[in-house]
């Protein structure tokens, strides 16, 4: 068995310089942890001319990533490119119809065309590894397929996305509206000049996907994911939340009921007591149920250059040892259809603001149209016209609102949605409900 283990590294931005760095410096630790001497064989970009501040100079350049991906001068090849078509997929695919191992962190790709790329790696026995796709530096792959292959998880849940929790952090610290929050994450290089892929909750979408799939044992169903954002969060929630004994997280949730699976990101209200409230910035959090090893939480760095590069060469250690197991925890083949849980018959207790005009008789006719769902509530808060939070977007035409927050008993999304309908119907709230699910963790 040859003591050489060769690269090929397709996408040179900050990853996988990160990468090269990475290897250069621990050339020697990996050598003895793996008994294989790891090189960067070849590159590919876009741009051979760019300095990128690491030497690439032994390593033979490849204008096109798919050529790399079938060349005889590598062993490993490590896609670095992102994006769910086009040419990273094109190489990925080349790769391993060439017999070649993959490593990716393009959790893109695998959220839409993961089950096809485990079934081509399988049928040629060679390893498709993706510990970098989700939750950066956190090793959740690893632990998930491994460590936890004693038990049936039932659910995975967690922080999935660092800007998203950098901005939620910023405003409950500081009590900033959300687009000034935003502003500073793009100056600080924590979100994209179009920033939507994150804040729109898609980015925690994709590798939700991916854990569920481990998790269960199911198909990836990006496309059954329920996906709400958090652009509509504001200083007013924010301070209701804390008010009430609460943290506003982004949540990516997946749960096996008897229904279904339940598979869905969006803003949770979490108690301020729980782990998860705490992890702060654009710290990630992953946690798992299963049911001999109870509830484990995973916290660390979710992006950044060395955290991805990190999972990335824990991967090629993997290849390195010779270690290989199935992509998906199953074989491609015994992957069973995700069969969706009905996002009507979701239970849960939910945060309710409305914007109530001072009439009399609107509160009551609020709680009756609650009672008509069998929808009951737990508390109440109403706050007294011109002591609103600010956010809260008051309208003074036709009487002056009142801030109302009620916090409902456990119920379901059909009654509390068709609560919300009948109250606006009503015409006695100034604007739309605003309805937040409160999550129970342990």
């Amino acid at each position: 068995m040859t003591k050489h283990l060769k690269l090929g590294i397709a996408g040179l931005g900050t990853v996988g310089t990160g990468l090269i760095r990475l290897i250069a410096a621990h050339h020697d630790r990996l050598r003895e942890a793996t008994g294989k001497s790891v090189t960067v064989a070849a590159v590919s970009a876009r741009d051979r001319s760019r300095d990128r501040g690491v030497d690439i100079s032994s390593a033979q350049w490849f204008d096109n990533a798919v050529t790399l991906a079938q060349s005889e001068a590598i062993d490993v090849f490590v896609e670095l490119i992102g994006g769910d078509e086009g040419i990273a997929r094109d190489a990925v695919t080349a790769a391993l119809q060439a017999g070649k191992h993959v490593v990716t962190a393009n959790k893109a790709l695998l959220a839409k065309h993961g089950a096809e790329l485990a079934a081509m790696a399988e049928e040629r026995n060679v390893t498709l590894a993706f510990e970098a796709a989700v939750a950066g530096g956190i090793p959740v792959i690893k632990t998930m397929r491994e460590a936890l292959a004693g038990n049936a998880v039932t659910r995975v849940y967690g922080i999935l996305n660092g800007t998203c929790n950098y901005i939620l952090t910023r405003m409950q610290d500081e009590g900033l509206p959300f687009e000034d929050v935003l502003k500073e994450a793009q100056q600080l290089g924590y979100a994209e000049a179009d920033p939507t892929f994150d804040i729109g909750g898609h980015d925690a979408a994709h590798k939700l996907a991916i854990l569920a799939s481990i998790a269960f044992g199911t198909k990836v169903a990006f496309d059954k994911i329920d996906i709400e954002g958090i652009q509509s969060i504001t200083p007013a929630d924010i301070e209701a939340a804390d008010k009430l004994g609460y943290r506003i997280k982004l949540l990516g949730v997946a749960v096996k009921t008897e229904a279904g699976i339940e598979q869905r990101v969006h803003p949770a209200m979490v108690t301020k007591h729980s782990a998860i409230a705490e992890v702060s910035g654009v710290t990630n959090c992953v946690a798992i149920d299963g049911d001999f090893v109870g509830n484990l939480i995973l916290i660390g760095p979710g992006a950044g250059a060395a955290a991805t590069a990190s999972a990335v060469a824990s991967d090629i250690g993997d290849i390195a040892r010779g270690l290989r197991c199935a992509p998906f925890v199953k074989p491609a083949r015994a992957l069973e259809p995700c069969i969706s849980a009905p996002r009507e018959q979701h239970k849960g207790a939910y945060y309710v603001r409305l914007a109530v005009y001072d009439r009399p008789g609107a509160m009551a006719a609020i709680a009756a149209r609650m009672a008509e769902q069998n929808v009951s509530l737990e508390s109440i808060v109403q706050r007294r016209p011109g002591h609103e939070p600010h956010g809260a977007g008051m309208n003074t035409q036709a009487g002056r609102p009142t801030s109302v927050v009620l916090i409902t008993h456990e119920t379901t999304e059909a009654a509390i949605h068709a609560a919300m309908a009948a109250i606006k119907e009503d015409g006695k709230i100034a604007h739309a409900p605003k309805t937040i699910k409160i999550e129970q963790l342990d």
